[in-house]
């Protein structure tokens, strides 16, 4: 099933390579920017590192939250080894220095390493989004549960006022669909 923003309409579309992980001239005026990521290409695994990597290099730390621990300890490993030449510095919430870390892994509500950029995976609710620069909502298009629960989300945000983005996953980088 095809996800679409509920208002999305594609005279809107534009293609677009996200710089980092963020357009050029940074953050947005006071709100926290969310942008939904649709994962149709490739898995979490292989886009969270890629996503973290362009975050790191734009300068800012990442907070990344799961609604499921399970998910915070296999990503507490697989960031030290997702590449052979490469790993992503990070820790998981209550370890020692955690708040010292570019990547903080968790699943709660804090913000110890005073991330700029929140990442929700597994239908991890958001919580108050004033702390962060951009909120990165990851989700897997072969998945009916988390779909709805991105349709849901978007809604709710959108209805806040914040302003949201849809990022689809294509063949050669990402395309901003709405």
């Amino acid at each position: 099933m095809r996800w679409r923003p509920p208002e999305s309409r594609p005279d809107r579309a534009a293609r677009a390579e996200p710089e980092g992980v963020g357009y050029k001239g940074g953050m947005a005026e006071g709100a926290c920017d969310v942008w939904f990521y649709h994962l149709e290409r490739t898995g979490l695994d292989q886009a969270l590192p890629e996503l973290l990597e362009k975050t790191l290099q734009r300068g800012w730390k990442a907070l990344v939250r799961s609604a499921e621990p399970g998910r915070i300890e296999h990503l507490d490993g697989w960031l030290w080894s997702y590449r052979d030449d490469s790993f992503l510095p990070h820790a998981a919430a209550g370890e020692p220095d955690a708040a010292r870390q570019p990547v903080l892994l968790s699943t709660g509500f804090d913000n110890p390493n005073r991330a700029e950029a929140l990442f929700l995976l597994d239908g991890a609710e958001p919580g108050e989004l004033s702390d962060f620069a951009r909120c990165l909502v990851l989700f897997d298009g072969a998945d009916e549960g988390q779909l709805a629960a991105a349709r849901a989300l978007w809604s709710r945000l959108k209805g806040q006022g914040l302003p949201v983005a849809y990022w689809k996953q294509q063949a050669r980088g990402w395309e901003k669909q709405a």
